[in-house]
């Protein structure tokens, strides 16, 4: 038996550009208005919740606001070619002309592609960090079982990730 919590959008969302990369293509420089979700699952504490709300969504705020206003770039890319001259990421995708990003605009991310699954799992990775230790002998962060992540590109159209913690 498990309990959770869940904590969404209001003030749990980000504007970004990006563009993924498809088969052979590169879709064009966009961007979406995110809005994001969390779950987690564990015991309850003494004080009978999982994990205070307010913690959940000042973490996941802090998550969101790294990534605000800025172009999404997956440097793990098998797709792209991306050089970094100290101030600016050159882009470049095939044969296609070169995009050259000031790095201050850029959110470098550790991901292959810029899609919405890729950026549910970075934000998931990204909060099991920030969460609050185990006691002693127990499972995942404060007791925690399990975390789901959500991103929502617009309104219908939402990808997931969701990870076992401890």
């Amino acid at each position: 038996m498990s309990h959770g919590v869940r904590v969404e959008r209001n003030r749990l969302r980000f504007a970004a550009g990006h563009f993924a990369t498809f088969a052979d293509e590169l879709e064009p420089i966009h961007g979406h208005n995110y809005d994001v979700t969390v779950e987690v699952e564990g015991p309850l504490t003494e004080e009978s919740w999982v994990i205070d709300f307010s913690q959940l969504k000042r973490l996941t705020r802090e998550v969101c606001a790294t990534l605000d206003h800025k172009f999404l770039l997956q440097m793990r890319s098998r797709a792209l070619t991306i050089h970094d001259d100290g101030t600016h990421y050159t882009v470049q995708y095939g044969m296609e002309p070169p995009y050259r990003l000031p790095k201050r605009d850029v959110a470098a991310l550790p991901i292959d592609n810029s899609t919405a699954e890729r950026l549910a799992e970075y934000i998931a990775g990204r909060l099991a960090e920030a969460l609050p230790p185990p006691p002693p002998g127990d499972g995942g962060p404060a007791g925690l079982t399990r975390l789901k992540v959500m991103v929502e590109e617009m309104p219908g159209q939402s990808a997931w990730f969701e990870r076992a913690l401890g």
